[in-house]
């Protein structure tokens, strides 16, 4: 770490839980962050502006006007472009030492657990089951930690998967998908209720990075809007869940 580094992350640094080896850590990391809309926005511009040093962005959609009411990533010039363009643009005016990869089409099967097994951690920001699960599967063949988030209406939630702590995984918390999913477009969403769970994924990220993750395992964080309450749940590992179960 240099002197500007030291300058531009020493609130970090002056954090007993991160330090200097904390930081240097996290800048010496890699994430993959699948889904730049309303979580993915927060969690990269967070993990940005503390310096990771190489994020992945992947999603293959277009920026629309309806996204701009929670996607902060994007600016209202950005619609029409494609959503990894528009956020690289904004994480280099954010942080110009990151380095940002962009991935503009679904990660699927062997390429998915290739990119995945050449990062240090993922986000999952996306929106559906098929996707997630299949992130999540990624994570456990290649035994690397995962953070996942979601949100609608005025609720929102988050767990991560760390496999060094033999924790549970995202199926464990969900055996199977359910018949008819719910969407941000059909039930609606408030902006900031992702922001908070997009936020808190780049603070779990941070703190496993930097070796602070142990107080996270095994659990589920319920968020309600309305309500202004939290809920901690502990999440076990299940033994015969179908992704990180025993054969």
């Amino acid at each position: 770490m240099n002197d500007a580094e030291r300058d531009r992350y020493a609130r970090h640094i002056r954090l007993s839980q991160i330090g200097e080896a904390g930081q240097q850590a996290i800048i010496d990391a890699s994430a993959l962050i699948v889904g730049v809309g309303g979580l993915g926005a927060p969690a990269a511009m967070y993990l940005a502006a503390a310096g990771i040093g190489k994020l992945v962005l992947n999603d293959y959609d277009i920026v629309e006007t309806s996204n701009l009411q929670r996607q902060i990533i994007h600016l209202n010039d950005s619609v029409g472009d494609d959503k990894v363009a528009s956020g690289k643009r904004m994480l280099a005016a954010l942080n110009p030492n990151v380095a940002v990869e962009t991935i503009s089409y679904q990660l699927e099967s062997d390429e998915l657990r290739d990119v995945v097994a050449g990062v240090d951690i993922v986000l999952d920001c996306t929106d559906n089951f098929p996707t997630r699960f299949e992130n999540n599967r990624a994570c456990v063949e290649t035994g690397t930690p995962l953070v996942a988030g979601a949100a609608i209406r005025l609720e929102g939630q988050i767990m991560n998967y760390q496999p060094a702590a033999d924790s549970a995984c995202y199926q464990c918390l969900y055996p199977k998908a359910f018949g008819a999913e719910e969407s941000c477009e059909m039930e609606g969403v408030l902006g900031p209720v992702v922001g908070t769970i997009g936020t808190l994924q780049a603070v779990q990220t941070l703190l496993i990075l930097a070796g602070q993750g142990a107080d996270l395992v095994n659990r589920l964080l319920l968020f309600d809007a309305l309500s202004m309450q939290w809920q901690g749940v502990t999440l076990p590992k299940n033994p015969d869940c179908p992704a990180c179960g025993k054969p």
